[in-house]
């Protein structure tokens, strides 16, 4: 299969990509985490904001971000947030595998969002979600417990982060657990911006 795996995350100075508490994800520090991506042009209009928004450096990682992604991987936890939070056209407009022990029938959204949920492990989403990406890439979009499996089960080629001149002091580390006995890094880009850098790595098998 072509595509890469990879997964894409906003994460603070201290290394935080989200707050303990699902009811803290419209809290201040989230929303300073994720302050980069709110203004962009390709943000408001995948969301639905109305026209206007920044252009530049950021707004094209967004937008290349979503165009190079076939299906998406995401964990029950993200899953729950999202489902409160998402607009009625979710955001995705591609399939999504939802790694879960609930036992629930394909849940289809306006604009080409599908959620499908699997409740046999990484390795079974990951495969149904490969196949559906076709010639594009897996994105597996999290939440923090997902990306690490996914990482220490040498299931990922490729992420990036937005590296956030924010400090949480506490909530979900984006490497807590990892296996660094197996998993080395190799620096593919670093871009500065305005808002954040953007840090792109292959993962390589140590």
């Amino acid at each position: 299969m072509a595509g890469t795996v990879f997964f894409s995350v906003s994460m603070s100075l201290d290394g935080f990509i989200a707050p303990e508490s699902l009811g803290e994800l419209t809290g201040r520090q989230w929303m300073e985490l994720q302050g980069w991506i709110f203004p962009q042009r390709f943000f408001r209009e995948n969301l639905k904001l109305g026209g206007g928004g920044e252009e530049g450096r950021d707004n094209d990682i967004a937008r290349e971000t979503f165009e190079r992604t076939g299906a998406s991987v995401m964990g029950k936890r993200m899953f729950d947030a999202g489902e409160q939070m998402w607009p009625e056209e979710a955001p995705f407009h591609t399939p999504v595998f939802v790694v879960t022990h609930e036992r629930r029938d394909p849940w289809e959204r306006p604009g080409g969002t599908t959620f499908h949920f699997v409740n046999d492990g990484i390795d079974t989403a990951l495969d149904q979600a490969r196949a559906a990406a076709g010639d594009r890439d897996v994105r597996i979009a999290g939440g923090g417990a997902t990306i690490l499996q996914y990482v220490n089960a040498g299931l990922i080629d490729e992420f990036s982060v937005a590296l956030a001149p924010v400090l949480f002091g506490a909530g979900i580390r984006l490497f807590e657990g990892v296996d660094a006995r197996r998993v080395a890094l190799e620096q593919v880009r670093a871009e500065p911006t305005q808002r954040v850098t953007h840090l792109t790595y292959a993962v390589r098998e140590r």
